[in-house]
Parts: structure tokens; C-alpha cells; sequence
């Protein structure tokens, strides 16, 4: 068994499985296919990695344990445990706690600032496919993926684009990494160059950008505390330098594979949202966690008190009891029958998910009419990472100048 834990007495041995989410196989160039196979076994199951969790593989469990807050916790999120962590403001709270501050946030998310944010996801996308496309190749991650979403959300931020590469390997070990010792060193390497910001625009009075109103925000008539500041001010920048660029590694992936598609898209670009909904669907990328608040009997199964249940975003959008043939990507799904769980739900929906499917909808509006036919270059192929969230860390692509 790995790692020697000992299966509780609370788990049925039927339902124990070896599964290690830091090490899902992408060799078939499709990780959230290994995610699937889970569905070919019970609804709920147990893996006896980093101490021990069930998972849920089905969308009828998420939509009960996303919102269920009082039996399932959003203060346990990700593994391993880690008591050295920051807490997470907000996201490691739950209602009613929790609202106040994602109001807060969500005064980042305006239609007016949406809206700006797009604009410079536009003039990036153009500024970055007018340097690439004369080459006929490059390393889409690190080249196009990576500093679409990361320039729009410094801009949010309001902080120097220069420092873009040295925030993006940072995130990099926050998201991906299960060394609890390096995850924490890195954290706090993020929280020291977050306080000198923050300093800054305590000196400076309240502006526009996301970190200032952090700094100078109020929840039910106070200022926030210094520690609530830098944790929700470092949630915010870790949430916000990863997930936009693996979704937009997944899709690149997926096109470069499937040429069909790409002349879809090219032919007929109002099937754009769509698409951009069945990619998010097909291709999910987030795995929280929910703790146990209490022993619970649910569907058969004792829980106990803080037990960890895992959420594999991508199981909900693959669950062909909600979805018909979920494997196949199909731009001509009716929307409304389109169902995934790409941005959480309930009181932790995602707060940026009109900003993230706006930057999805700009990189297929701008790349596709500039390189409508592109490959995976053959001699290398894509590398997937799993952990906290499912991503493409290498995807080298190939097109005729």
C-alpha cells in the first residue's frame, strides 16, 4: 500500500484505490481520460495517498458537497496538509464567514473592468502571435500561454509586468508541487514580495488595482487586518498565474491534434463560446478538497470528522450521466445542456470565471484567423502535471510559414 497507511476502519476495502493525484499519466496525451477511468468503479472511493482521502467521481456528489458547506469544508482545499500554510482568505473560509471578503473581491470584476482587462488580453494575444507566427514554431506555454493571463492579471494587480518571470516559477511549485517543506518556502517568498507592494500602496492611498483594494478594504465596517491582507492578496496572485494557461495549453493541445475542429472555428467563429464551454467541460483542470466538519452518513458511507474528500473538476464535466458521449468534444452541443464544474459552485465559484472565459475566447478569436493550421511537432511531445490543478507543461507546436 503506499506510503504504509493504514485503511480506517470507516472505508470499505471495495472502495480503496491506488490512485496519486501529483501522478496521473498524460502518456496518452490525455490526463483527464486517466482521471475517467475512476468511473469505472464505485462513486466514492478511497486512495491511501498523503494520509489518505476519498475521492468523488461523480457530479451528483459534487453538487452536494460543493454547497453543503456545513458538512463539507472548504478550510481543508488541497494536499498535502501543510500546518505551516498561510490561511487562505477567503478561500480557505466557509459561509457566512466567508462572503463579506468575496465581495471584496469581486470588485475586481466589474463589467467596466472585465471589460479593460480584456483589452489587454487582445493587444497581448496580437502583439505575441505577430512574433511567433514568422517562426513557424514554438513552445506554446512558456511563449504564449503563460504570459497571456499573467500580463492581464499584473495589470489587475497593479504590479510591474518585468515581473513576470520571476512570479511565474514561484507559482509554478505553489500549484504543482507536493513538497510540503518547498511549498511553504515558496509561499513565503511570495508573501515577502507581496508586503513590499503592500507597504507601497498603504503609503499611497487607495487606486484602482486589485491589490490596493485589498489593502484599503473593509469588511462589515473595518479595515482588514495586515494578515488578512497579504493572505487574500496572495490567494490572488497565486489563483491568478496558473489556470487560464493550462486551459489554454488543453485547448491548443486538443487543436493541434484535430484539424477538423480548428476549421470549424475558422469557418464559422460564432461557434467560439461554445467551444470555449465544451473545452472547459472536456478538459477540466482544478482538484480541491472538502474536509469533514463532523461524522456524516452519506449515501451509505461513514465519514468521519476531518476526513478529506477530493473534487476532481474534470470527473464532473466527463460524468456521462449528466453529459451524452463526454469524451467527444462537440461544438454543436446546445449550451444549456453543456454541464461542467470548471470554476467550482456555490459560495467558491471561481470569482475571475467571466475574465477567464473572455481570455479563452481571445486566443481562439486571435490565433486561429493568424494560424489556422498548426501540429504538435512530432520530435517532442507534450509533458502533463497534475496536482492541485491539471496542466500542460510543455506543448511544442509546428506550422507551415
Amino acid at each position: 500500500m503506499p506510503m504504509q497507511v493504514t485503511v480506517p476502519d470507516n472505508v470499505p476495502p471495495e472502495l480503496v484505490v491506488d490512485f496519486d493525484y501529483f501522478a496521473v499519466d498524460g502518456s496518452n496525451g490525455d490526463p483527464q481520460a486517466t482521471w475517467k477511468k475512476l468511473h469505472d468503479g464505485p462513486d466514492i472511493v478511497w486512495t491511501p495517498h498523503y494520509g489518505g482521502h476519498w475521492i468523488a467521481t461523480r457530479a451528483a456528489e459534487f453538487d452536494v458537497m460543493q454547497i453543503d458547506h456545513a458538512h463539507f469544508s472548504h478550510r481543508q482545499f488541497d494536499l498535502p496538509r501543510n500546518p505551516n500554510r498561510i490561511p487562505s482568505v477567503p478561500l480557505g473560509l466557509d459561509p457566512p464567514e466567508h462572503t463579506p471578503y468575496r465581495r471584496l473581491l469581486m470588485t475586481a470584476f466589474t463589467p467596466r473592468k472585465i471589460r479593460a482587462f480584456a483589452e489587454v488580453a487582445e493587444h497581448t494575444a496580437k502583439d505575441l502571435i505577430a512574433e511567433l507566427k514568422p517562426r513557424g514554431e514554438c513552445e506554446f506555454i512558456d511563449e504564449f500561454a503563460k504570459v497571456l493571463p499573467i500580463n492581464v492579471f499584473l495589470t489587475m494587480m497593479g504590479l510591474p509586468l518585468d515581473d513576470r518571470a520571476y512570479l511565474l516559477p514561484l507559482a509554478e511549485i505553489a500549484v504543482h508541487s507536493n513538497d510540503v517543506a518547498l511549498k511553504t518556502k515558496t509561499q513565503q517568498e511570495l508573501a515577502g514580495y507581496l508586503l513590499g507592494h503592500i507597504e507601497q500602496r498603504r503609503a499611497a492611498g487607495p487606486a484602482e488595482d486589485l491589490l490596493s483594494t485589498i489593502v484599503h478594504g473593509e469588511i462589515e465596517g473595518r479595515p482588514l487586518t495586515p494578515p488578512e491582507i497579504l493572505s487574500m492578496s496572495l490567494l490572488a496572485l497565486v489563483g491568478g498565474l496558473d489556470t487560464v494557461a493550462s486551459q489554454l495549453g488543453f485547448v491548443a493541445n486538443f487543436l493541434a491534434k484535430n484539424p477538423g475542429h480548428r476549421r470549424e472555428l475558422v469557418e464559422n467563429p460564432r461557434l467560439i463560446p461554445t467551444a470555449c464551454e465544451e473545452f472547459l467541460r472536456r478538459f477540466g483542470l482544478p482538484n480541491t478538497l472538502r474536509e469533514l466538519t463532523m461524522d456524516y452518513a452519506y449515501k451509505g458511507l461513514q465519514f468521519r470528522k476531518n476526513d478529506l474528500i477530493m473534487l476532481p473538476k474534470c470527473l464532473y464535466g466527463l460524468d456521462d450521466r449528466i453529459n451524452a458521449d463526454p469524451m467527444t468534444v462537440d461544438f454543436h452541443r446546445k449550451p444549456s445542456t453543456i454541464k461542467h464544474a470548471a470554476f467550482g459552485a456555490g459560495p467558491h465559484l471561481c470569482p475571475g470565471n467571466v475574465l477567464a472565459r473572455r481570455e479563452l475566447m481571445i486566443f481562439l478569436e486571435e490565433w486561429l484567423p493568424a494560424i489556422p493550421d498548426f501540429e504538435l511537432d512530432p520530435e517532442r511531445p507534450p509533458v502533463f502535471t497534475s496536482g492541485g490543478v491539471n496542466s500542460v507543461s510543455k506543448l511544442y507546436l509546428k506550422w507551415k510559414v
